[in-house]
């Protein structure tokens, strides 16, 4: 991901389900259907909710800031083992919440350094995101402080 946000790529679809693991988990992001160059204005309202950034719901606009949300998102499908986000509410009910400033709450297993990036990459003012480069580092640095 910082790879196309250094080429101004907007994924706009970053998900678990479209996330490849290969050998010796190698992860690839996959289906690049919704990927446009520096920014992108939906015409349709047809956009995976769940993953999707406040500001893109309301505005049909999609940034590397918002991908970075839906990066967010994707970590708390990873460390929840593949659950979907919001379990158990429709898509209307996850726009309403999301947008009156709901986030996922912390699941007792998910490291709370790792709850706090997340939290970051939800802020509400996309500038206050943190960059993919700062989140590649950012999760480099947890990886090897947290080897056995």
């Amino acid at each position: 991901m910082a790879y196309l946000e250094e080429n101004n790529i907007v994924h706009r679809d970053l998900r678990a389900a479209n996330v490849l693991v290969g050998e010796d988990s190698v992860c690839k992001v996959a289906d690049f259907g919704l990927a446009r160059i520096d920014h992108y204005k939906a015409s349709s309202a047809q956009f995976p909710i769940r993953w999707t950034a406040v500001e893109s719901i309301q505005t049909h606009e999609f940034t590397v800031q918002s991908d970075v949300w839906s990066f967010g998102i994707l970590m708390a499908e990873i460390l929840s083992k593949g659950k979907v986000p919001y379990m158990g509410w429709d898509n209307t009910q996850v726009l309403q919440r999301v947008l009156q400033g709901y986030r996922m709450p912390r699941e007792s297993s998910w490291p709370e350094h790792l709850y706090l990036l997340m939290k970051r990459c939800w802020d509400k003012e996309p500038g206050k995101r943190p960059s993919f480069g700062t989140l590649r580092e950012t999760l480099r640095d947890f990886i090897i402080n947290t080897r056995d």
